[in-house]
């Protein structure tokens, strides 16, 4: 049954042995685990506990659902209330966590206090914010949640067909969001200091032909560079106005809205506060535990410790890895998290993309190989070993036989 309580303020006080596993959370991470754990215990109390509305929907799809004329309540699968039944579980909608006291096996909610017996982090990521002046710089969007994406298309609407776009940032979001933009009708500028696009992910001839594939279209690349100031020219920017993106290298580019995608930062202050041990993320041991025993993290947040390099890994395939292997654990069965490499599938039609990209500081070049179908790149070591890949028109038979030459 779920429980909306974000006006209440009673005082759980539940004996450990009796209180339920709590996952702090309502995103895919979260979810992906509740059900994992259905699977294997369907009896253990469960509780999640999220300051959203706790609908589930797929994260993924904030970046390419504009071109399909998705509207957020079109995004979400199934409310709080089913998620609820579907899980058998309590769900704690707009409920912040406060605090978390991991010597009591407690945590603090502006609805309350509730005990756990095991508890697991799914808190995300937060935007990372561009420093940027001007009177306009409060008028720079990010798309990191459902409510980002209303907000959004509703400045979209608000600046009518054919409104400019200009986007920080020319990694993978970013790029996903000019492919769909651009699709839906939009003109888009994709602004990054960087020489290329996908450049932490991509092969050059990868970065190169999805370029190519862009030449024709009004997404129009200003690299090499990054935004100093934004400002108001003529009233507000999505309210009939425009704003100036004034760059550092002294250019300038107007646009009717600024979305800025340079990247994600994982949510850490909640764990760090409790003591628990952060680097990037909250790190966790082979099991998916934290510094606190008892504790878990996954998603986002997460940094894998033993994985190579020590990696927060924001991508579907390791958070269902993880949501599989802790799931089997706090079931009883302790399970190390295998999280293998996974190619990413970069969600541009213009051209269809995935990249296994090499571990990061990985010693190696890149050699690619181009046909009349496509580009196959290889991230060679000194030994000949293959560290990472990418490929353009992937076939499923192609991707999975690199992904297994990666663990040869």
């Amino acid at each position: 049954m779920s429980e909306q309580m974000s006006e209440h303020t009673t005082e759980h006080t539940t004996h450990s042995e009796d209180a339920p596993i709590i996952i702090v959370g309502a995103g895919m991470a979260a979810y992906s685990l509740a059900r994992e754990f259905r699977k294997l215990d369907q009896v253990t109390p469960l509780m999640l506990v999220s300051r959203d509305a706790a609908g589930a929907y797929a994260k993924p799809m904030l970046s390419n659902a504009f071109a399909l004329g998705k509207a957020a309540p079109q995004l979400v699968s199934h409310s709080a209330e089913q998620m609820a039944v579907q899980l058998k579980a309590s769900v704690l909608g707009g409920a912040a966590v406060t605090a978390i006291d991991t010597a009591a096996r407690r945590i603090d909610t502006d609805a309350g206090s509730f005990g756990y017996r095991q508890l697991v982090l799914a808190l995300g990521a937060e935007p990372i914010r561009v420093p940027l002046a001007g009177d306009g710089a409060d008028e720079v969007l990010s798309v990191n949640h459902i409510d980002d994406y209303t907000a959004l298309r509703a400045r979209l609407a608000t600046a009518g067909p054919g409104a400019r776009v200009a986007i920080l940032g020319a990694g993978l979001i970013g790029c996903e969001f000019a492919d769909d933009l651009v699709a839906g009708g939009h003109p888009v500028t994709l602004i990054d200091p960087n020489p290329r696009p996908l450049a932490a992910l991509a092969a050059p001839s990868l970065s190169a032909a999805l370029t190519a594939a862009w030449a024709a279209s009004p997404i129009s690349l200003r690299l090499g560079t990054s935004a100093a100031s934004v400002r108001r020219k003529g009233g507000k920017g999505g309210k009939g106005g425009v704003l100036v993106v004034a760059l550092a290298d002294g250019s300038e580019v107007e646009a009717e809205l600024v979305l800025s995608a340079v990247g994600l930062r994982p949510s850490i202050a909640l764990a760090r506060a409790a003591g628990l041990s952060t680097r990037c993320g909250i790190v966790l041991d082979a099991f998916g535990q934290t510094s606190a025993a008892g504790v878990y993290a996954l998603g986002d947040c997460a940094e894998y410790a033993h994985a190579e390099g020590g990696a927060v890994l924001p991508y579907v395939a390791p958070l269902l890895a993880a949501a599989r292997a802790i799931a089997a654990t706090l079931a009883g069965r302790p399970t190390a998290l295998a999280l293998k490499t996974e190619a990413v599938i970069v969600k541009t039609p213009s051209c269809r993309l995935a990249l296994a990209p090499p571990p990061p500081g990985a010693a190696g070049e890149w050699h690619s190989v181009t046909d009349a179908e496509r580009t196959v790149a290889r991230f060679v070591d000194g030994a000949g070993k293959l560290r990472g890949f990418g490929l353009s028109a992937p076939s499923p038979a192609l991707r999975q036989g690199l992904l297994a030459e990666l663990f040869i």
